[in-house]
């Protein structure tokens, strides 16, 4: 098949924020190095793409940005039906944006049919995706009921049904996912989308992630920090286990450097206030790749403590640095880290602690581990991640039937 012209779609890419931005721009670069004409369109925040990409914005109320989240927008910004929908589902305690972005999508879409050959919609799994009139596949990570059981989990009463409108949104995914052809980043994501949203199992391609070993490598130049233990909190949920981590963190004499911002009287909050003014911890954010990875080169261990993990681009990360990785048997974690590196049950503190403790107090054992993770991690490439796409490409527009 002739070079192909992709519609890489993403509700919200901030590279900063989360795997989805890591995604997109390195799949849409990759997949331009393969030769073929990729342009993303984006909600805010937007993502970073690398030359040969071109970024095409969508501009939506960004409702949720700080400094003024929640804000009531002006009236004249409430001109089409996507800000209706993004404005009223706010109001009633939703998150309307992949619904809203959807619909922005399918009509800029209607207007440039001729421009594309295939639509490739990353996580949104809104109904607009359904009536873009192309070939139209989605990329699930994993499926975000697995994140509102956890927080529900959590909470009870009134904060309950706050949670249960908030995820609203959930519904509508898993009725698109199973009108698409779908792609995941693991087997363990699969098995959770079949069980969680109804998807046949023979109808998801799995097609791995990986670290950009051109930012994310050894450098001997850096010394190791004795007893430093990074982790990466992109969101502090209960999804991704850092209350865990930091409950573990009472039992470990070392200096815990988390990736992220805690959020007030969240989760990791709470667990801090329980370790006391004394503990050693210490939040970073803000990094570029550059930052994060001489941060993961000079840690002892990174840890990544989740309940759940679809992928794990942090764990990949830390892999190709050469860091040992300390991580939960969660979801995908046990296929992305394998026998490079030590694995505990998940929502076990004192398991954590256990193995952080020996880890950090065995050099032998870190520098074996360090070999099996930089292995590992070559097995893995954004540039096979996108020749596995295209692949999911021709096997789609090879059929009948599969325009949205």
């Amino acid at each position: 098949m002739s070079s192909l012209r992709i519609a890489l779609l993403s509700y919200r890419g901030n590279p900063r924020s989360g795997g989805q931005g890591v995604y997109i721009r390195h799949l849409s670069r990759e997949l331009a190095g393969l030769g073929h004409r990729v342009e993303v369109l984006a909600g805010p925040p937007y993502p970073e793409v690398d030359a040969g990409v071109r970024l095409t914005k969508l501009p939506g109320l960004d409702l949720f940005a700080e400094p003024n989240p929640f804000r009531t927008p002006r009236l004249s910004e409430l001109r089409d039906l996507p800000a209706w929908v993004e404005f009223l589902g706010m109001r009633r305690g939703g998150f309307p944006e992949p619904l809203a972005f959807s619909l922005r999508a399918a009509r800029h879409l209607a207007k440039r049919r001729r421009e594309f050959d295939v639509v490739h919609d990353n996580q949104g799994l809104g109904y607009g995706t359904l009536h873009c009139g192309l070939p139209t596949i989605a990329t699930i990570h994993h499926p975000i009921a697995v994140d509102r059981e956890l927080k529900l989990a959590t909470v009870t009463g009134p904060e309950a049904d706050r949670v249960e409108r908030w995820y609203g949104f959930v519904s509508m995914q898993h009725r698109v996912a199973r009108r698409l052809p779908a792609l995941t980043v693991s087997h363990a994501s699969r098995e959770a989308i079949t069980r969680e949203m109804r998807v046949p199992h023979h109808r998801i391609r799995v097609v791995p992630l990986a670290a950009d070993t051109r930012v994310f490598h050894p450098r001997p130049e850096i010394a190791r920090v004795p007893g430093r233990v990074v982790t990466t909190a992109s969101a502090d949920e209960p999804l991704k286990g850092l209350d865990m981590l930091l409950t573990a963190w009472a039992k470990i004499d070392g200096e815990l450097v988390v990736v992220g911002k805690p959020k007030p009287d969240g989760p990791a909050e709470r667990a801090l206030m329980n370790l006391g003014p004394d503990a050693n911890v210490r939040f970073v954010s803000g990094l570029s790749d550059v930052n994060l990875a001489e941060l993961l080169c000079s840690a002892e261990i990174v840890c990544v403590p989740s309940l759940f993990e679809g992928f794990s681009l942090p764990a990949a990360e830390a892999m190709a640095c050469g860091t040992p990785v300390v991580a939960t048997t969660a979801g995908a974690l046990p296929e992305v880290v394998g026998d490079a590196g030590v694995l505990v049950p998940p929502g076990d503190p004192g398991a954590l602690a256990d193995a952080i403790n020996s880890l950090l107090g065995d050099v032998r054992r870190r520098a074996d581990l360090s070999e099996r993770s930089l292995a590992a991690a070559a097995t893995l490439s954004w540039r096979r991640t996108a020749e596995q796409t295209m692949d999911h490409y021709r096997r789609i527009l090879g059929r009948e039937g599969t325009e949205c």
